[in-house]
Parts: C-alpha cells; structure tokens; sequence
C-alpha cells in the first residue's frame, strides 16, 4: 500500500506531490501523538 503511494507520488504533479508529502507528515504525527498519550497513560497508571 505505501509502496503505491510513493509510485504514484513519484509520478503526478507538484500539488499532487506535496499533498501525499503531508498525508504522510499527517499520519507520523497521529502515531507519535498516540505513542505519547500511551506513554503518558502508562507512567500515570500506580499500580
């Protein structure tokens, strides 16, 4: 799946090329944020 979006970034236009760039930035940001909140959730939780 991510290999046919490089594909088909590598070969449509410059808007084309920046919008998959920043669906990409987009989803490293969701998971960081979760990795974080988990993180956060798990130091919180005293068991």
């Amino acid at each position: 799946m991510i290999g046919e979006l490089l594909h088909g970034m590598a070969q449509s236009s410059g808007p084309g090329f920046v919008g998959v760039s920043l669906i990409f930035i987009y989803l490293a940001w969701i998971l960081t944020i979760g990795i974080i909140r988990v993180r956060e959730a798990m130091h919180s939780d005293h068991h």
